[in-house]
């Protein structure tokens, strides 16, 4: 008899919600059927039985939230004794998860984008005790690292969770209340200005609707907020003359559908940022703060923001460094299609090394787009238009695009920012050097 457990499938998802049940209790299942589809913020995971035998019982029912380590399943046969379940019972704060070493599958199988809606819930907590005041600190490991980022000492705050958790907003507070504390202290020189009190028409009578935001809306958020929090971002821009890049896309388009393929620009580009990320390293590296060390990466996973009606979606071209340019146009065509039609696995979102997102697509020129964390860098592109240009004193009708580079501060500098761009320009001004390098 086999209990279940809810594995770690990556990405920084520690809890799901259970979605649906395709099996009921007392059913017999195989080896590989999908058994329960969880919903998690990033994904709906369609999770297989681990082995031929009877669903003894479900761990959490359709509606209810399961965290990382704790049982989804008992399978096996029927006559056996099943496992106890006082430990069932026990407060989530309290449950231990079970280690690597223990015995309990954990199959993960095919995955799918997810534009259900998730009510609120918990994190799952992890108990620790603070060596120096044997202070006991329910926290998840999220918690904890965004409090380190942040400065905050996690043993001074009063959690507002179930049973004293301390929760990532109880984090949030108090890094924000950190400098309003330090302004009490300063004298208030305010007190003696005159009191204006004006007068406001009422709108309380007015409607309004509330609309709870769907799973991928809860994890861009939370994406967003730790980019913004623990990141301190600066833009560089600018915008060269690529009319060489037009005229050669359109002189090969045809040779790419000889070969299925369709030759946008992206992937021409997408060709120039990875020579240009193996002269510049840095920029495909990661940065881990608690360790103060930069994690340089010799792989090449280019990362593709999606507008999907469901939300933003950044898929990643795994190993974009050994695709020809017509690889690369079949790799975002396939990615992006499978990002609109909710068909994303996993392993299509994680491990992304370098980010492009592409606003010119919609016609916008200039952004400042935001690094997905743990990267240190992401290229906001603008639309390719024509416009007058001055070349070698004379203003002529030229193709021009616009690039925005947003890179982390801690761990690039701006001279390093100016450089990479112009490495990009070489390439895409000179679109040949693209097929001799």
């Amino acid at each position: 008899m086999i209990d279940f457990k809810f594995a770690d499938i990556g990405e920084g998802i520690h809890e799901g919600v259970i979605l649906k049940w395709l099996f009921e209790e007392g059913d017999k299942v195989n080896e590989g059927d999908t058994i329960v589809v969880i919903e998690t913020d990033k994904v709906n995971a369609e999770i297989p039985s681990p082995e031929n035998g009877t669903l003894i019982k479900q761990g959490a029912k359709v509606g209810e939230t399961i965290h990382v380590g704790e049982t989804l399943a008992i399978i096996g046969d029927p006559s056996e004794k099943a496992p106890k379940e006082d430990a069932k019972e026990a407060p989530k704060e309290e449950k231990k998860t079970e280690s690597k070493g223990e015995s309990g599958a954990s199959v993960v199988g095919s995955v799918e984008v997810s534009d259900e809606l998730m009510p609120s819930s918990d994190e799952h907590s992890s108990a620790s005790e603070d060596a120096q005041s044997n202070k006991k600190v329910l926290a998840t490991p999220v918690a904890r690292k965004l409090a380190s980022d942040l400065g905050v000492d996690i043993t001074s705050l009063k959690g507002s969770g179930p049973n004293g958790r301390i929760m990532k907003s109880d984090i949030e507070a108090a890094s924000s209340d950190a400098p309003k504390a330090a302004s009490t202290d300063a004298p208030k020189a305010s007190a003696s200005a005159p009191s204006v009190s004006v007068s406001m028409p009422s709108f309380n009578d007015r409607p309004v609707r509330r609309e709870k935001i769907s799973s991928l809306r809860k994890a861009v958020v939370n994406a967003m907020n730790i980019s913004n929090q623990v990141i301190p971002a600066t833009t560089v821009m600018d915008e060269f003359d690529v009319t060489k890049l037009v005229e050669f896309r359109n002189q090969q388009k045809n040779l790419a559908k000889d070969n299925d393929a369709k030759l946008t620009y992206l992937p021409l580009i997408l060709k120039a940022i990875v020579l240009a990320l193996k002269q510049h390293p840095i920029f495909n590296a990661s940065f881990d703060h608690a360790a103060e060390e930069i994690i340089y990466k010799d792989y090449f996973n280019l990362g593709i923001a999606v507008d999907t009606p469901s939300g933003l979606v950044v898929p990643n071209i795994k190993g974009a460094d050994r695709l020809s340019i017509f690889d690369l146009a079949k790799e975002v065509d396939r990615v992006a299609t499978l990002a609109r039609e909710k068909k994303l696995q996993l392993s299509d979102l994680s491990d992304t090394t370098f980010s492009i997102t592409n606003y010119g697509a919609l016609g916008s020129s200039l952004g400042t787009p935001v690094i997905k964390h743990p990267e240190v860098a992401i290229l906001g592109m603008g639309a390719i238009t024509q416009k007058p240009w001055v070349v070698d004193g004379e203003i002529v009708a030229r193709y021009t695009f616009p690039v925005s580079l947003t890179i982390d501060h801690r761990v690039i500098d701006g001279a390093d920012a100016g450089r990479f761009i112009q490495v990009l320009k070489k390439y895409l001004s000179e679109p040949m050097l693209l097929l001799l390098s």
